[in-house]
């Protein structure tokens, strides 16, 4: 800002003597010189928060870009320069032709070539380097969600369904965690390969041998490849997440699930239900929650047709559903 300062004043400076003042001409120049230098020291500060927020903008935007719509931007291009020289040829026989008559036909050229490519980008994907194909329903995994192993699980009872992504550079991050010193860490790195090994007996995996040099970390390399991809991200780095959302991504998350299918009842806590039969065992009342859900009373026959309160003693997780067993508050209370 300050040399631009300097340039500006000794430009004015030069306006000033060629405007009839030459005896002053160069004090003029330096004082002018001098008082747009500390202008451009004052204005430096607002110009630099300008000028880094403009920065953030290009570079959220040039982030945004997809290497197919970008191939085909440059190939629209290209096809309107080529047409510009032989229609300024064509031109220059007119008696109005003039340079920016040319200048206009390319831009007219350019913004309908680009913008006729960009629609139609997908036809371009084979001009891109590196352009990773995915099927429908992809799903990236992270390396903490292999070394966690719930998927696995997940896989054996049929809740993974689409095609399962093992990024190379997250198998070199496994592979490198089971080599290392520490030994937690050597065990986690095991762990993860040991899960991938499994995994691909219940569940066909391929692997991406996908990497960008430019990014430093794993999770970067991860958004990246999800963006560009419309992959799924299937993680359980609460970070990594909340990051990728951010990127408008769309992320699975199995610690996020298994909060969601916590159940909602604990041992302690009370409800109110209406017996409405008797059990299996003698004096035995059940009752059901709204949900459907099955509440064993002990000793709540007595209750039968009345709505009472009882307190949970236990919840039972079941292959038919979730069974809550309770007593009677009062006897809760006695105990």
């Amino acid at each position: 800002m300050m040399l631009l300062g300097l340039l500006l004043g000794y430009c004015a400076g030069g306006i000033l003597a060629a405007s009839g003042m030459p005896d002053t001409a160069r004090l003029n120049t330096v004082s002018l010189m001098l008082a747009a230098m500390l202008t451009g020291l004052l204005l430096a500060p607002r110009a630099e928060k300008y000028v880094l927020k403009q920065y953030a903008v290009a570079k959220a935007w040039y982030e945004t870009l997809a290497p197919a719509k970008v191939a085909a931007a440059t190939f629209g291009l290209i096809v309107a320069l080529l047409l510009s020289v032989l229609l300024g040829n064509l031109l220059r026989a007119l008696p109005i032709y003039s340079w920016w008559l040319n200048v206009g036909v390319t831009m007219l050229l350019a913004a309908f070539f680009i913008t006729f490519a960009v629609r139609n980008a997908d036809a371009f994907g084979a001009l891109t380097f590196a352009q990773v194909k995915l099927k429908p329903g992809g799903k990236i995994l992270d390396s903490n969600v292999i070394i966690d192993g719930r998927i696995l699980d997940l896989a054996k009872i049929g809740f993974i369904d689409g095609e399962l992504i093992v990024p190379a550079f997250v198998l070199r991050e496994l592979q490198t965690l089971s080599d290392h010193a520490d030994p937690q860490k050597r065990t986690r790195g095991k762990r993860g390969l040991s899960v991938l090994e499994d995994l691909r007996e219940v569940h066909p995996i391929r692997i991406e041998d996908w990497d960008d040099a430019n990014l430093l970390t794993t999770d970067d390399k991860l958004i990246r490849l999800a963006r560009e991809t419309g992959a799924k991200l299937l993680t359980n780095d609460g970070n990594l997440s909340k990051i990728a959302k951010l990127h408008d991504i769309r992320v699975l998350s199995i610690h996020e699930a298994a909060v969601a299918l916590k159940p909602q009842v604990q041992a302690g806590d009370y409800l109110t239900i209406t017996v409405t039969k008797s059990g299996q065992q003698s004096g035995q009342g059940v009752g059901y929650l709204e949900d459907g859900t099955m509440v064993v009373v002990e000793d709540g026959l007595k209750f039968r047709g009345k709505p009472t309160r009882v307190a949970v003693v236990n919840n039972v997780q079941t292959n038919v559903g979730r069974m809550i067993f309770a007593k009677p508050e009062r006897e809760e209370g006695a105990a």
